[in-house]
C-alpha cells in the first residue's frame, strides 16, 4: 500500500525560495525529505512555485542593494558598479626609472663629480664611520 502524499503549502514553498532555501533547508521546514522536494520539482506547478520564489527573492536583495547604493553606501555603489557595469580595479605594478626608463643599478658611486673639498669630507666621515674608537 503506497503512502498518502505529503500536502505541501505552495504559497509556504515559495516564501521559502525567495528566501533563497535550498533543498535540504525547504525540506526541514516542511517536514519532508529532500527526495521529496527533488520529486515535486518535476511538477509544473512546484517547480514554478520554486522558480518564482527564487525569482522575487533575487529582486528583493537587488531592491535593497540599490537603495543602498542611491542612499550613499559607497560599497553597495561599487559593488553595483563592478557587477553591472564591468568596472574593474586595475593594480599597475610596474617600477620603471626616470621617463619609463630601465632603472639604473650603479655598483659603484660616481664620485667624478665631486670637489676635492667634498672628495676631503666625505674621507673624514668614512674614516669616522669605520674608526671603533670613536670619542
Amino acid at each position: 500500500m503506497a503512502r498518502p502524499k505529503v500536502k505541501i503549502d505552495l504559497g509556504e514553498l515559495e516564501k521559502l525560495y525567495a528566501m533563497q532555501c535550498t533543498d535540504e533547508e525547504a525540506a526541514a521546514f516542511l517536514e519532508v525529505s529532500a527526495k521529496t522536494i527533488e520529486r515535486r520539482r518535476q511538477v509544473k506547478p512546484f517547480r514554478e512555485a520554486m522558480e518564482r520564489g527564487k525569482a522575487k527573492g533575487r529582486l528583493s536583495v537587488r531592491r535593497h542593494l540599490f537603495r543602498l547604493a542611491g542612499g550613499g553606501n559607497v560599497a553597495a555603489a561599487i559593488f553595483l558598479a563592478k557587477n553591472l557595469l564591468g568596472y574593474k580595479d586595475y593594480v599597475n605594478n610596474e617600477h620603471s626609472g626616470p621617463d619609463g626608463a630601465p632603472i639604473q643599478i650603479a655598483t659603484k658611486p660616481d664620485y667624478s663629480q665631486l670637489t676635492d673639498e667634498e672628495l676631503r669630507q666625505l674621507r673624514t666621515f668614512a674614516d669616522k664611520t669605520q674608526n671603533p674608537r670613536r670619542t
